[in-house]
């Protein structure tokens, strides 16, 4: 009797939905309404899970993001019917890096994949892997090249290295693995479709070329007169005729997005599929692909799953390129490998509390392409800098800042010739002038965020962010110190004391320690009442006084431990 009173729920439901379907013409999905009717018990399986990534593409470049001009209805649908994410930041500003973390859920330093023409090494487990072993998915990738199998095999010296290592793994990883490109994404969907055993679920990474450099795609891309020039850019014609190719590649890439769901519904059907679409870094303009600043971060982050995530969804929560893989493992119902410092934002997609929200993203710069190093390099080719962002301020970190800055990709489009001739004339604005023109660059740049969004105004040393400063150089730190990280560290150690090599004053424990022994009450901050304790009551307020560099009323093992205090007491 169950059986059967489960079987007519079944197909009442069913019915229900042919009928919808017949009367009612969906949208980009045709499964909304019909899906969430069978939820939840069809999430009882593991969903299938559609990764799209886009290349090159900074947020907000979609229509839904507020760029009024552009035609993007396909992507506009997938967020109106889903979520958007409006801060989700790439591991790096560079292909190759950014997919290693994605797939890893771990950033490129601590993946060993800096070098932007490295293969992922083999010890490192894609989540795709996961899923493969652990739960039984049919695995895939097609469209543009995935980047992990080495880009850098010539010269002969280097593919002689890779053929005698076998360092191309791919193949190994992955059931069905394609690279021919954008344009034979219908056949070889088709092709991954047609081996997929019937009774497997899937993932499966379809990868677009748009709104790659060069930016030829467009049909009608939007007039350059009538867009909004970002303020990270100075209003020059050549700005504008660039962002109108780019804007019409991306306008391109929306087009082929509902071909690729028009062909996936007619193959699998839609029903209990995870939909991610996200670009892999940012666009290749000044100040973006190749910049630890926003534009060559911060990507778009579409996600859609009838049923789990309700429609409308706009989030502002910081969301990191490692956290990708953790959130598709929890949602394909698996445990995620300590080894991962990705954090899942799965509860975020379900609309649940999101109690392990991320307070700083982190990023990094290194070699790009094929580029070596000689007399004459600049900061397009090889660049060195670290990068941590809260979601108000951000601190760059640059290791090489002798290398005069070029953008990546784009050096010789009308838009750096026009900003190259304003500089010439001196006719550029003066914060574009101390952004790309000063050489050497700052070691730190500091930017507060909710003033100066566009990241022109660098705010490193000045007084009242002492705070903010400590605060995001404490947790590079500590970022870099976990991902074994090959730079100097941001903060120094104390300066070793005079007299014996190695000598330790008498009863002086390292401050860390000190500072847990005070904090009696194990909250994480010292009191003035703690940190007086067996201490003279006038030294111990000034002390305290200066220590207390956010003016808290208390003191954390941050302030506590620090090597440097702004204002230090006069002796």
């Amino acid at each position: 009797m169950k059986l059967r009173a489960l079987f007519i729920a079944f197909s009442s439901v069913a019915s229900l939905r042919s009928l919808l379907r017949s009367s009612t013409r969906f949208a980009v999905l045709a499964v909304s309404l019909g899906s969430a009717l069978a939820l939840p018990a069809a999430h009882a399986a593991a969903p299938n899970i559609l990764f799209v990534l886009s290349d090159d593409h900074s947020y907000p470049f979609i229509h839904c993001y507020g760029r009024e001009e552009m035609k993007t209805p396909n992507l506009d649908r997938l967020a109106a019917e889903g979520i958007m994410c409006r801060r989700m930041f790439t591991g790096a500003p560079q292909c190759v890096p950014s997919r290693a973390t994605i797939m890893t859920g771990r950033s490129p330093v601590a993946c060993r994949m800096t070098r932007f023409s490295s293969p992922l090494p083999r010890d490192e487990i894609t989540f795709p892997e996961i899923l493969k072993k652990d739960a039984g998915y049919f695995v895939g990738c097609c469209g543009r090249t995935y980047h992990l199998d080495g880009s850098g095999r010539s010269p002969e010296a280097s593919s002689q290295v890779f053929e005698e290592h076998h360092l191309v793994t791919f193949k190994d990883r992955f059931d069905y693995v394609d690279a021919s490109g954008q344009d034979t994404l219908p056949t070889k969907i088709n092709e991954f479709f047609d081996q997929k055993p019937k009774d497997k679920p899937y993932f499966l990474w379809v990868g677009f070329s748009d709104p790659h450099h060069a930016w030829n795609t467009g049909k009608n891309p939007p007039d350059p007169a009538k867009l909004k020039v970002p303020g990270f850019l100075p209003d020059l014609p050549g700005v504008r005729n660039d962002l109108s190719a780019y804007e019409g590649e991306i306008e391109h890439c929306d087009g082929d997005f509902q071909r690729v769901l028009d062909l996936i519904k007619e193959r699998a059907g839609l029903e209990n599929t995870l939909i991610i679409f996200m670009g892999d870094n940012g666009m290749a303009f000044p100040s973006g692909k190749g910049s630890l600043h926003d534009p060559g971060l911060n990507v778009p982050l579409l996600a859609w799953w009838p049923g789990v995530i309700k429609p409308g969804g706009d989030s502002s929560a910081l969301i990191s390129g490692e956290d990708i893989a953790p959130t598709c493992l929890e949602a394909a119902g698996l445990p995620v490998p300590e080894r991962m410092s990705g954090i899942s934002f799965l509860p975020l997609l379900k609309g649940a509390k999101f109690e392990k929200e991320r307070q700083h993203i982190f990023a990094e710069r290194g070699p790009h392409g094929s580029a070596t190093f000689n007399e004459g390099t600049t900061a397009s080719g090889v660049d060195y800098s670290r990068c941590v962002r809260s979601a108000r301020y951000k601190l760059i970190y640059n290791v090489t800042p002798n290398l005069r800055y070029t953008p990546v990709d784009s050096g010789g489009d009308p838009s750096w010739k026009d900003i190259t001739k304003a500089h010439e004339d001196k006719t550029l604005a003066t914060e574009f002038e101390d952004l790309w023109f000063t050489s050497p660059r700052p070691v730190y740049e500091l930017y507060d965020l909710q003033e100066d969004p566009a990241e022109l105004h660098n705010l490193y040393g000045q007084k009242g962010l002492e705070a903010a400063t400590l605060e995001l150089k404490t947790a590079l730190q500590k970022k870099m110190i976990l991902d074994y990280d090959y730079l100097p560290l941001p903060i120094a150690g104390d300066a070793k004391p005079k007299g014996k090599a190695n000598a330790q004053p008498k009863n002086n424990p390292s401050r860390a320690e000190q500072f847990k022994r005070l904090d009696t009450d194990h909250d994480g901050k010292l009191t003035k009442e703690e940190f007086s304790a067996r201490r003279n009551a006038e030294d111990a307020a000034k002390w305290f006084k200066a220590r207390d560099v956010d003016g808290s009323g208390t003191i954390d093992q941050a302030e506590y431990t620090a090597s440097t205090v702004p204002n230090p007491p006069k002796k």
